[in-house]
């Protein structure tokens, strides 16, 4: 049975059997101190907003029966797949792969790597580790999509300006429906998610629709 949420530019309407929860990067080394989010300057409590917002939208896909993914953002312990451009950006305090209180930084396995607590998937829900900002490249996100044919995406976690649209982006080229659950995610610069929530749902919608977790629960109880 389809279900619509209330949504901008418009409502959309979608079958929940071919839907799918994406939570993106809620990750110790992005939200918690001492983290690769705070080496970076970033106040990481301003992430915190998502935290329950995403929760809810959890709970509710749980309930409704949709497919539900986890994105990590990391790299192998030897940094192999992690570019020069990528590792030597900027000035942090410490540098990916750099001891931290959370093991090193943004490396798979280590405790910073892992999905916060609040958050944790399930047992059978599928876990993307990705080493890109986007949840498509170098991942079988594709093809676990397209097995399951999945044809929308309600998409929330951070950061919404950097992997959150990213993968957004990502998706759209390749036929996804996406919608963007707002306070769902968040930004270490307020100004930033606005705007990426804003280019978003622009123009008629040229990436997706922009929601949030209300309106998301509601539409996912009518799929009971």
């Amino acid at each position: 049975m389809n279900v619509t949420i209330a949504a901008e530019p418009s409502p959309l309407t979608f079958d929940p059997a071919t839907a799918a929860l994406v939570i993106i990067d809620m990750q110790r080394d992005f939200i918690e101190p001492g983290g690769f989010g705070e080496t970076l300057g970033n106040d990481v409590s301003l992430l915190a907003a998502a935290i329950a917002p995403c929760r809810a939208i959890l709970d509710a896909a749980r309930a409704a029966g949709l497919l539900v993914v986890h994105t990590r953002e990391g790299h192998e312990p030897d940094l192999s797949d992690a570019p020069p451009a990528k590792l030597d950006r900027g000035e942090p305090t410490a540098r990916i792969g750099a001891p931290g209180p959370m093991g090193r930084i943004l490396i798979r396995g280590e405790p910073g790597h892992d999905i916060i607590p609040a958050l944790a998937p399930a047992a059978g829900e599928i876990v993307i580790d990705k080493p890109g900002k986007g949840a498509f490249y170098a991942t079988a996100l594709g093809a676990v999509l397209a097995d399951r044919s999945i044809a929308t995406l309600l998409v929330c976690g951070v950061t919404t300006e950097v992997c959150v649209h990213t993968t957004v982006r990502e998706a759209n080229d390749r036929g996804f429906r996406c919608v963007v659950i707002g306070d769902a995610c968040a930004s270490y610069i307020p100004e930033f998610h606005a705007a990426g929530l804003a280019m978003i749902k622009a123009q008629g919608g040229i990436f997706g629709w922009v929601s949030d977790s209300a309106s998301a629960v509601a539409a996912l109880r009518g799929a009971g």
